[in-house]
């Protein structure tokens, strides 16, 4: 029988003797103070305001940007020991996945339900004006191990129907529902839209009945593009899997693991369960005959970029990732103090996405003392370098359009720069930037460097992806060796 504390405190010593809690009417307080409680934690510093008035705005200083301006070396092993192979760096990965897993993105547990894919409807459509054929899916999670708690999975396939061989697949964070000519409404309730930045486009339900109408000069919408060289997308709603607050983390696939418990510091939080829906996402792809599982990419924007870019980092079957406007958690590294800081991800607004344990670096009081960036073990540079060799695009806008420079572009440029090494080690070609990280600079804005398994470019539009797929599809092409193959 579960029974109702008043308070958190007396919920958290509960917990830890092993007792229920009910949780069925927690707030994202608190679960945060939970969280805080069970590390003890006293106080967290606050985080940098994103407005340039406010007295605790972020830093734009590169003078001050940099207070732990040494990343930590991908290339070199706990015990001193520099890498020099590639089977030497099988062995560092496996220590560089593990901090990541107990400090800053949590565990996967190894007692993860089974998903069962169900296809709930199929259709032929066009897209752009090539014929395609639409796969409605379900993704049933075994939830007998907590029966009050119900995921399933929501992922839309779509694949050319006039190529040769099975294509290769863009699976796309967000949601899209298959081409209207086939499903008159969207079959999930939310599930749909056209994509940030008009990135959906043309020939999709959106949630007011349609997609918005592009400017005539208008790239067109990355579906369109896709199709027209012979890929096909697959898109995955991450909200079905977990849901994006800290209230939901006794729900989703989260709290079905944990059985409607709080979590324990280092279990998964958002973004690593994200990652796994779309790991279970290519489970699918594999079984499918339409699609070629060795060519089957990942993609995200904002906080689906930070997702798209962990999901490459883990899932070594993901062949390449278009990684936009990820920012920090993402590609953006903790130890700079640029825009946002780690005291944003540690605060109760967004520490969903992480572990708990992660809180610990924004501690200004705790029971083993303060922590900050420059105490987390690993950075942005080894999450990058983790997909290695593998093909990997860092895209950004301009703060003019919109993509805040919040977002720390450098840094993020740096953390690229400083994982050229591991590709390198690993037999692919780099940026091609032969400066330290600590002093390369960016390209100017629409000067992409394409020619390596690793390539960067940042557009001259906001806070979207959308302008670099006509610059990301070709540099995908060339690698892969693919072409369109229409019969």
């Amino acid at each position: 029988m579960k029974f109702r504390y008043a308070l958190v405190g007396l919920a958290t010593l509960a917990f830890a003797a092993s007792g229920p809690v009910d949780t069925s009417k927690w707030t994202a307080a608190d679960d945060h103070q939970n969280m805080m409680d069970q590390l003890g934690i006293k106080a967290l510093r606050p985080g940098p305001s994103g407005n340039e008035s406010a007295a605790n705005h972020a830093n734009y200083d590169e003078a001050t940007a940099n207070p732990f301006p040494n990343f930590p070396d991908a290339l070199t092993m706990k015990n001193g020991k520099k890498v020099t192979t590639p089977a030497e760096w099988t062995k560092r990965r496996a220590e560089i996945v593990e901090d990541f897993d107990r400090e800053v993105l949590g565990r996967v547990p190894k007692n993860v339900p089974k998903v069962t894919w169900e296809v709930t409807k199929t259709a032929e459509a066009k897209v752009g004006g090539h014929p395609v054929i639409g796969k409605q899916l379900i993704g049933h999670v075994d939830n007998s191990g907590d029966p009050d708690i119900k995921v399933e999975i929501q992922m839309t396939v779509v694949t050319p129907a006039d190529v040769k061989s099975p294509a290769p697949v863009m699976m796309m964070f967000g949601g899209r529902t298959i081409p209207e000519v086939a499903f008159p409404a969207p079959v999930f309730p939310g599930f749909g839209g056209s994509g940030r930045g008009g990135r959906g486009g043309s020939g999709f339900i959106g949630r007011a009945g349609g997609p918005p109408v592009p400017p005539a000069n208008a790239d067109a919408p990355s579906t369109e593009q896709l199709i027209a060289d012979g890929w096909g997308f697959a898109s995955i709603n991450p909200g079905s899997v977990q849901a994006d607050n800290g209230a939901g983390l006794t729900k989703g696939i989260i709290g079905l693991v944990n059985k409607g418990q709080p979590r324990h510091p280092d279990d998964w939080g958002a973004l690593r369960a994200w990652a796994w829906g779309a790991s279970r996402g290519l489970d699918y792809l594999e079984t499918d005959k339409a699609v070629n599982a060795k060519q089957v990419g990942i993609e995200g924007v904002s906080r689906y970029g930070k997702a798209a870019l962990i999901t490459m980092a883990y899932d070594t079957r993901f062949a390449l990732v278009l990684i936009g406007s990820s920012g920090e958690g993402g590609a953006k590294p903790h130890r700079r103090n640029w825009g946002e800081a780690v005291e944003n991800l540690t605060g109760s607004g967004e520490y969903h996405w992480m572990a708990g344990n992660f809180l610990k670096y924004g501690a200004s009081e705790a029971t083993f003392g303060s922590k900050n960036a420059g105490d987390i073990p690993v950075d942005s540079n080894e999450l990058i370098a983790l997909c290695a060799p593998r093909l990997t695009f860092v895209s950004y806008g301009v703060p003019e359009k919109g993509d805040a420079k919040w977002l720390d572009h450098q840094g993020s440029f740096m953390a690229a720069v400083a994982a050229e090494p591991v590709f390198r080690l690993l037999g692919a070609k780099d940026l091609g930037v032969k400066e330290d990280y600590h002093t390369a600079k960016m390209p100017a804005v629409n000067v992409g460097l394409l020619d390596g398994q690793l390539a960067w470019r940042q557009h001259d539009g906001g806070h979207t992806d959308a302008p670099n797929w006509k610059y990301f599809i070709p540099w995908a092409d060339k690698f892969l060796h693919h072409s369109a193959g229409r019969s």
